[in-house]
């Protein structure tokens, strides 16, 4: 076996290891309502929603993935060690926030450790001028645009059910709502689930895609025509992957998610849950790669807000906003000191 393709080989093995901890550090974005308003044990809600992470395969199509793998970084820049030294920079970050119990994004530290081994690796030979020309901006816009909108549509889409679901219960009792929304919360936290793996998977998927066309084994032309032959091996793995980390689950999480920011009963999860859905599954199917944290945080925070400000602890939320901000630029730092280790150690790369 070649040095090339033991290369790819490990290259695809530490991405689906990112995808899986994708699903692990994320599993709080599926489940933190569901646990925290005792509609499901921690078990059971982990076991639905890592189901709905997997069937997202076969609905959400790869529109996110295609932006990943050729709308961020220019692909004549990409070798496979930027690709392993990006997947590091994301790994070690996510490691990282999930030790701190901050819900921050995946998908960003991936975006971002992507683009800082790409900005490494272009700055050794051109200096940092040139590193940055790596960069395809009309694909960046969205993402960093979205990095605001994605959040602020979670919480007005929650602000919004809250308002329509207590105008529509207004003359039920407390017990009949309870009622009726635990059983409508499991439709609920399914569609996010669904939605959480439509999105996140995707982007692994993208960085395979890369990974193998930079090892030359797929051609600009199957990169624009859904992968060729790899689709459905590529489809089929990130989404066992992050299944598989959402199942083992990221309780630290889980805790800030579903109790920190604020309380919630059942009608307010499934206010959450709904209104970070139908976010995920716009964006996903639109081609932006947005974060399933900050949308879900978004979504809690409208439903806390509908009673009164003070219910949200805005101390936390305003720790977790901080996370995010540092994400990209964290993440492409760790990653670009990967990469110019691996450069060191191996002077071709």
């Amino acid at each position: 076996m070649s040095g090339g393709l033991l290369l790819l080989i490990f290259t695809i093995l530490v991405a689906l290891t990112f995808d899986f901890l994708n699903g692990f550090h994320d599993a709080a974005n599926s489940i933190a309502t569901v646990v925290s308003t005792r509609v499901l044990s921690p078990r059971l809600a982990v076991v639905w929603a890592a189901v709905f992470n997997f069937l997202a395969a076969f609905f959400l199509g790869t529109a996110v993935a295609k932006t990943i793998g050729k709308g961020m970084i220019r692909l004549e820049d990409v070798t496979q060690y930027v690709v392993l030294a990006g997947l590091v920079g994301a790994i070690v970050w996510d490691v990282l926030t999930w030790l701190w119990g901050l819900p921050t994004s995946s998908s960003h530290a991936l975006l971002g450790g992507y683009a800082g081994a790409a900005i490494a690796r272009a700055s050794q030979h051109g200096g940092l001028a040139h590193g940055f020309s790596v960069i395809i901006p009309g694909g960046w816009t969205k993402t960093l645009i979205f990095i605001v909108v994605a959040p602020v549509m979670g919480l007005v889409l929650a602000l919004l059910f809250m308002i329509a679901v207590m105008w529509l219960m207004r003359s039920k009792s407390p017990q009949q709502v309870d009622h009726w929304f635990r059983r409508l919360q499991l439709l609920s936290a399914a569609a996010y689930s669904l939605g959480h793996g439509g999105n996140d998977a995707q982007k692994t998927m993208g960085i395979v895609a890369g990974a193998l066309f930079t090892a030359g084994y797929m051609s600009k032309a199957d990169m624009a025509a859904n992968w060729g032959r790899f689709h459905w091996p590529i489809i089929l793995a990130a989404h066992t992957a992050i299944a598989l980390g959402t199942y083992f689950g990221g309780w630290r999480i889980v805790h800030t998610m579903g109790s920190k920011i604020t309380k919630l009963k059942p009608f307010g999860g499934f206010c959450a849950e709904s209104a970070g859905a139908i976010t995920l599954f716009g964006t996903a199917l639109a081609g932006i790669p947005v974060s399933t944290t900050h949308t879900i945080t978004g979504a809690i925070v409208g439903v806390g807000a509908v009673h009164r400000l003070s219910a949200v602890r805005w101390g936390v939320a305003r720790r977790i906003v901080w996370a995010w901000v540092l994400t990209i630029p964290a993440s492409a730092l760790v990653a670009a000191a990967a990469f110019w280790i691996i450069r060191a150690l191996h002077p071709g790369a």
